[in-house]
């Protein structure tokens, strides 16, 4: 039988309780941000990193992942480092000098071999691919390219050149950097600065159970919003635990319950959460007070008076723990 100790009362202010339990101590959260062991890329923690979960940024400022591998590529550190070669994103730039003369309206591409040997790319690779991503005239002398657009403007001739030094030549897209750590229980994993989680959940060598991202919004639109939700949960968690602010559980998982409610993360401010209230005074306590009364007026809305803040501002008994409850007297 379940303890009914640990359940809340009826009509319990739990979203304030969660509020000042997440808030007291995020006060005090120091405004440094810490390395990631391993990766040479700084990660964003402490309130920057909470800042960027509850306002439900599109990508993270500093993505990283963490690629667990299949049994017999986390042993030894060979092999682990093969597979981290194998997924970090190779781009023309890295390989090659790109140059572009505007005298002679020409991008030259200047290929170093040494460059293309350390990361595994042979010439014809990278040939092809140039003239696949150029509509233009190509020509290949040994180890220099040079492409002619017919009748291109400057600026056309800097887009085209731009473009190619991003060209994608070997590994997964996205993934910058890649570097081999070893975890706790001995076995090597893989941690890269860049996140592509739809990618690498195909890569035969990777543990896809065990596949990690700090990219909540990259977790939802892969493998959907009930994953999102414990994503949401973990990182706000481990936040403030790398701060030494102990917050239950149990308040991390409202925020995100809130969050995702609706089959979508929402951020928390004026753009999500508190400008969909239901009342219109209490959109309007919030911020932007004369769009929304405005608004309202335009529409003709009447506030049913349901929330905590609108009463408040009318002076009533705010419907919350005593205040829920409503007495009937037989006279």
């Amino acid at each position: 039988m379940v303890s009914k100790k640990g359940f809340i009362e009826v009509g319990e202010a739990v979203g304030i309780i969660a509020a000042q339990s997440i808030g007291e101590p995020g006060t005090q959260m120091t405004m440094r941000t810490f390395h990631y062991a391993g990766v040479a890329e700084q990660v964003p923690t402490g309130l920057p990193r909470l800042i960027e979960l509850v306002d439900a940024r599109k990508e993270p400022k500093k993505p990283i992942m963490d690629v667990f591998l299949k049994d017999e590529y986390a042993s030894t550190y060979e092999k682990a480092k093969e597979v981290a070669k194998e997924i970090e994103c190779t781009t023309l730039e890295k390989v090659a000098l790109v140059e572009e003369d505007f005298e002679e309206k020409k991008i030259v591409i200047t290929l170093e071999p040494s460059e293309l040997e350390a990361e595994g790319v042979t010439i014809e690779d990278v040939k092809k691919k140039v003239k696949s991503a150029s509509n233009f005239h190509v020509d290949i002398n040994e180890n220099v390219i040079t492409i002619k657009p017919s009748s291109a403007s400057l600026r056309s001739i800097r887009r085209l050149t731009n473009k190619l030094r991003q060209l994608h030549l070997k590994g997964i897209d996205k993934i910058k950097r890649a570097v081999v750590v070893k975890g706790k229980d001995g076995k090597f994993f893989v941690r890269t600065a860049g996140s592509n989680l739809a990618a690498l959940l195909k890569h035969p060598k990777v543990d896809g159970k065990r596949l990690y991202t700090n990219d909540v919004q990259e977790i939802a639109k892969v493998l959907g919003i009930e994953a999102a939700r414990q994503a949401l949960v973990n990182e706000i968690k481990q936040v403030l635990d790398m701060q030494n602010l102990n917050v239950d559980i149990r308040h991390c998982r409202l925020l995100a319950d809130a969050m995702t409610m609706d089959g979508e993360i929402k951020s928390i401010g004026r753009h999500g959460l508190s400008g969909e209230k239901a009342g219109v005074l209490a959109r309007a306590a919030f911020e932007e007070t004369v769009k929304h009364l405005i608004n309202a007026a335009v529409h003709g809305e009447e506030d049913r008076l349901i929330g905590v803040t609108e009463n408040i501002i009318v002076g009533q008994t705010v419907p919350v723990g005593t205040g829920l409850v409503k007495l009937r007297m037989k006279l």
